[in-house]
């Protein structure tokens, strides 16, 4: 089971994939148009061109995880949008996706940061 953890590191794909392609297929994938490691513990997201499943695959340190979910009815609201071929996701907008809610709509608190009180 992949399990999605704000320090995890969610990579999302915006170009949709062949549902074809099998773990070697996205590993490739991610190598050649996303220019990531696949062997980092990241959580790659990819999705149909139909916009009704998605793919996350996932290097646990012994071997990939590869996950799909394909919805019985409709399709899944939002996709990230970018100039790049990979957009990054906070670990809730990635459980908001993953429940194919609309990431757009759903604001949290500011991710956390070193507070600087030595002047």
């Amino acid at each position: 089971m992949i399990q999605i953890t704000a320090q995890m590191r969610v990579l999302v794909a915006i170009e949709p994939v062949d549902g074809r392609k099998g773990i070697d297929g996205l590993v490739r994938l991610c190598q050649d148009k996303l220019a990531e490691d696949p062997f980092s513990g990241c959580v790659f997201v990819f999705r149909s061109r139909g916009g009704t499943t998605i793919r996350l695959l996932n290097y646990d340190g012994q071997g990939y995880w590869l996950a799909q979910k394909r919805l019985s009815k409709g399709r899944f609201i939002w996709w990230p949008e970018s100039g790049n071929a990979a957009k990054q996701l906070e670990a809730y907008e990635a459980l908001l996706l993953f429940a194919a809610g609309d990431v757009a709509r759903v604001r949290a608190a500011p991710m956390w940061r070193r507070v600087n009180t030595l002047k």
